[in-house]
C-alpha cells in the first residue's frame, strides 16, 4: 500500500526536528531524557520520538500554569484580548492547514481528507466559537428576602489550573475543544495528549507561542497516561480535570481527584445504538447506520455500534450495509483514495480483533468483514455481526473498532429497553419517518444525544456528554464554557 502524496515542505521541517514539552512558554526535554516512539499506523514505521513526561515534568508544568494563574497577566486579560489571542490561534492553524492535517493523519491513520476537510476546519472552528464567548461570562443581579436593601449578584470566575487530557481519536479536535473554553474562562492549562498522537498537539503549543500567549499560560507534557496522565489527575495544585477516553481510566479519576476535591469533567464510552423502524427511508438509513460505525474506522465515542431493525426489514438493511462496508477503500490516510485508514496502534487492532473472535465463540455470525487488511500496518475489514445476542460482550462492551453488531427486533414496543440494556449513555440514533414515534423513543432512552434522521450531529455550540458510565458533566456551548468556573455569590448590604 503506496502513499501517493508527498508530504508538505513544512511538515517535513517539523518532523526533522526534535520534539520537546511546552513548560512555562519554553521547551525542553523530559527530566528523565526519555522518550516514546511514535509510529505510523498504516505501516507501523517509526515517525518521530517525543518526550515521556514524568511526575516532576508534570509539577514543572503545573507550577508554571499555578504562577500564571495567580501573578500572571492572563487572568487580569481583558476578555476581548483573551478572545483576540484565541482568533489568532485560530488563524494560525488555518494557515497552516495542510501542515496540521498531514501530522494529525500520520500520526492517526485516519483519512487525508478527514483531516483536511473536517478536524482542522472544525477546530479551527471551535476556537473562533470559544473567543466569542470571551465577553459574554457573567453573573446575575439576585433578589434578598430580608427586611433592608441589598446589592446581590453572582460571578463566574475561572476555576483556576486545568488539566486537560485528551484521546487519540480525534487529537487536534479534542485538544482544541477544552483549551478553547478553558482559555475563555480565564483559566491557565496542563495539556496531557494521548501518548499515541501527540504531534499535532506539540505544534499547536509552537502556534500558541506565536500567538503570544503568555508564559506558563498553555503548558504541554506528553507521556504515559499511567504516569504523567496519572500526575496531573492526582496535582493538589490542579483544580479541575477535564477527561475524555475510556469509562475505565475515568473511573481512575475519580479516587485521584479525591486529595483536593478538583472538579471533574469525564466525556467517557459509548455503546451507541442506531434504530431502524420499517417505515424508514431505507436508503439514507443505511447510509447513516454505516457511516455511524465506519467512520474513523469506528474511532468514536458516539459510533453506532448496535443496530436494532425491524425484523422484517432487517435482510434489506443487512444486505445493504454490507454493500455499503464493501464500498470503503482501506490503505494509508496520506493517499487521497482513501476513505477507511488503520486502527491507531497495534494494540488496538488486537483489542478489535479479539472482540470479533469472542462474537464467533458466542455463536454470532460475522456476515461481513472480521479480519485484518493488508500485510502492514494495523488494519481491520469493516465488520457487520449477526446473530447477536444482548448478553454477548459485543453488545455490551465498546469495541472502538468498525465493527458492528446487529440485532432483529420483533416487538417495536421493546426498542427503549433494548437501547438502554447498556452501562452506557452516550448517544443514540433513530429513522423512521414517524417523527411523533421517534420523539417518543427519544423521550425514553437514557443517552445525552438522540438524533432523529439525521445520523451523528455535533458542535462546539451543542452540549455533549452522557447518562450513566458515559461521564460527568456536558463539554461545548454554555455548559461547557461554565464547567471552567466557579460561581461566586457577592452580597452588600446599602
Amino acid at each position: 500500500m503506496s502513499v501517493s502524496i508527498e508530504l508538505t515542505e513544512p511538515t517535513r521541517k517539523t518532523l526533522s526536528r526534535p520534539f520537546q514539552l511546552l513548560i512555562d512558554g519554553g521547551w525542553s526535554d523530559s527530566q528523565s531524557g526519555d522518550t516514546l516512539d511514535v509510529v505510523n499506523p498504516a505501516d507501523g514505521s517509526l515517525i518521530a520520538k517525543i518526550p515521556a513526561g514524568n511526575e516532576q515534568d508534570i509539577d514543572r508544568a503545573v507550577g508554571a500554569a499555578r504562577r500564571a494563574f495567580e501573578a500572571g497577566p492572563w487572568v487580569a486579560m481583558t476578555p476581548g484580548n483573551r478572545a483576540r489571542m484565541l482568533w489568532r490561534i485560530a488563524d494560525l492553524i488555518e494557515a497552516r492547514k495542510e501542515e496540521f492535517s498531514e501530522l494529525e493523519t500520520l500520526d492517526n491513520g485516519k483519512p487525508i481528507t478527514m483531516s483536511k476537510w473536517v478536524d482542522v476546519p472544525a477546530s479551527v472552528a471551535a476556537l473562533r466559537y470559544w473567543a466569542g464567548w470571551c465577553t459574554k461570562i457573567a453573573g446575575e443581579t439576585r433578589a434578598v428576602d430580608m427586611p433592608g436593601e441589598f446589592l446581590a449578584m453572582t460571578l463566574r470566575e475561572p476555576v483556576g489550573v486545568v488539566g486537560l487530557i485528551t484521546p487519540w481519536n480525534f487529537p487536534l479536535m479534542s485538544a482544541v475543544s477544552k483549551l478553547g473554553p478553558a482559555l475563555a474562562a480565564g483559566c491557565t492549562i496542563v495539556l496531557k495528549p494521548a501518548e499515541q498522537t501527540s504531534l499535532t498537539a506539540l505544534r499547536l503549543g509552537e502556534v500558541i507561542l506565536e500567538a503570544d500567549v503568555p508564559p506558563g499560560v498553555v503548558n504541554i507534557v506528553t507521556g504515559i497516561g499511567s504516569v504523567a496522565g496519572a500526575a496531573l489527575a492526582e496535582h493538589d495544585e490542579v483544580d479541575k480535570i477535564s477527561f475524555t477516553g475510556s469509562t475505565a481510566i475515568g473511573k481512575s479519576l475519580i479516587g485521584a481527584a479525591r486529595g483536593n476535591l478538583k472538579r471533574l469533567t469525564l466525556e467517557l464510552g459509548g455503546k451507541s445504538p442506531t434504530i431502524i423502524f420499517p417505515d424508514a427511508d431505507m436508503d439514507r438509513a443505511i447510509a447513516g447506520a454505516g457511516n455511524s460505525i465506519f467512520h474513523n474506522s469506528g474511532q468514536i465515542c458516539v459510533a453506532g455500534s448496535r443496530l436494532y431493525v425491524a425484523r422484517k426489514k432487517y435482510d434489506e438493511v443487512v444486505d445493504g450495509l454490507v454493500k455499503f462496508a464493501a464500498q470503503f477503500k482501506l490503505g494509508p490516510g496520506l493517499d487521497p483514495a482513501t476513505t477507511m485508514g488503520p486502527l491507531v496502534s497495534e494494540k488496538q487492532r488486537e483489542r478489535v480483533l479479539d472482540y470479533i473472535d469472542s462474537a464467533r465463540a458466542e455463536g454470532a455470525n460475522v456476515i461481513a468483514g472480521g479480519t485484518v487488511f493488508g500485510a502492514q500496518g494495523y488494519f481491520v475489514a469493516p465488520t457487520i455481526i449477526g446473530d447477536v445476542k444482548p448478553r454477548m460482550r459485543v453488545a455490551q462492551e465498546e469495541i472502538f473498532g468498525p465493527v458492528l453488531v446487529a440485532t432483529a427486533v420483533d416487538d417495536l414496543d421493546e426498542l427503549a429497553a433494548l437501547a438502554n440494556d447498556t452501562i452506557y449513555g452516550l448517544s443514540a440514533s433513530i429513522w423512521t419517518r414517524d417523527i411523533s414515534a421517534a420523539y417518543k423513543l427519544a423521550r425514553k432512552i437514557r443517552a445525552g444525544t438522540v438524533t432523529i434522521n439525521s445520523g451523528s450531529i455535533a458542535g462546539p455550540n451543542l452540549p455533549f456528554g452522557g447518562f450513566k458510565q458515559s461521564g460527568w458533566g456536558r463539554e461545548n456551548g454554555v455548559d461547557g464554557i461554565e464547567s471552567f468556573t466557579e460561581l461566586k455569590t457577592v452580597i452588600a448590604a446599602l
